[in-house]
């Protein structure tokens, strides 16, 4: 039996997702998780205690795994610069396995990360950065050191393009298999990682063309 406080995430995660923050009630949340209405109070203090908790309990996980990855590489490697293909695995891989597992909330969740930035609160771009800032920072750097010669402005400019081209391939799970007829799998975790980090790892790696230096 699910207990008061996940049943009250579970249902937050999934109006939040497909209503917006901002367009959801806590009476929405109250009626879906069948509680009283001073349940999200007592657990969670506000509805902006609650999206932070929501956010939280998947986004800490992930980054947990994707520094355990970073680390192994970190710790077999030593000094040495870590290849390219390596970082991008570990920033990818935990988040696609996250987005392809239903057990885990991970269509609901990526779904919901999507429209918060179609949709900026700037109280809740406040909980992701500082969610997310540890980590980015620490694959910045590992991305720094494996591509010395490119232009920190260029180096900016490729890991936005890259976050978006992520964002896409977490949050549409239909359009693909629509567009291709079915051709390609949208649910094969592994081939999008491989895919993935093969794309982005080519637009990294490409030479910077002289116009773009001025």
């Amino acid at each position: 039996m699910v207990d008061t406080k996940t049943a009250i995430l579970d249902a937050a995660e999934h109006l939040f997702s497909s209503k917006g923050f901002d367009a959801t009630s806590l009476r929405d949340i109250n009626a879906i998780a069948q509680v009283n209405l001073a349940a999200v109070n007592y657990h969670f203090g506000s509805k902006d205690g609650l999206i932070q908790s929501v956010l939280e309990r998947r986004i800490v996980p992930l980054n947990i795994e994707r520094l355990r990855l970073l680390d192994q590489c970190e710790a077999r490697l030593g000094n040495d610069a870590l290849p390219l293909n390596e970082i991008l695995e570990a920033l990818i891989a935990p988040a696609v396995r996250l987005s392809r597992d239903p057990k885990a909330g991970g269509e609901d969740f990526m779904r919901l990360l999507g429209r918060l930035f179609i949709e900026p609160n700037p109280k809740v771009q406040t909980i992701l950065e500082a969610l997310f800032g540890e980590t980015g920072r620490r694959f910045i750097k590992a991305l720094k050191q494996s591509l010395p010669n490119l232009p920190e402005v260029e180096l900016f400019w490729r890991v936005n393009f890259a976050t978006g081209a992520m964002a896409h391939t977490l949050c549409d799970t239909s359009r693909l298999e629509f567009i291709s007829g079915g051709v390609c799998d949208p649910n094969d975790a592994e081939g999008i990682i491989h895919r993935l980090v093969a794309f982005i790892a080519a637009g990294m790696r490409e030479p910077v063309s002289a116009t773009h230096t001025l």
